[in-house]
């Protein structure tokens, strides 16, 4: 009965954490790549083409200042960037604009 519990809370942690990452990753680029790219960035791989950049499976890391900025120095610059429920502020932005490839 223990490990009925166990297995079902477990079940239950891991339900609740993959559908709150569930939502992707989006990055709305200065200027448009090229090519499509598939740049890796705060544990992810984002795939890029024209001005968006999405991330299908992010990790925990992938929304963060830290994740836009390792995306913003293989691309460029971002206008916005997060999970459309939390995009990053206009500060952070900036932030992670300052690491952006020139």
């Amino acid at each position: 009965m223990k490990l009925k519990t166990t297995l079902a809370a477990a079940a239950a942690i891991f339900a609740v954490a993959s559908g709150a990452m569930a939502e992707p990753v989006v990055a709305k680029l200065t200027v448009s790549t090229t090519s499509p790219v598939k740049p890796v960035a705060g544990g992810a791989v984002f795939e890029c083409l024209g001005d968006v950049c999405a991330s299908r499976a992010p990790s925990a890391d992938t929304a963060s200042v830290r994740g836009c900025k390792e995306l913003a120095r293989q691309v460029g610059g971002v206008s916005n960037f997060g999970l459309s429920s939390k995009p990053l502020s206009a500060e952070q932005i900036a932030s992670c604009n300052e690491s952006a490839r020139k």
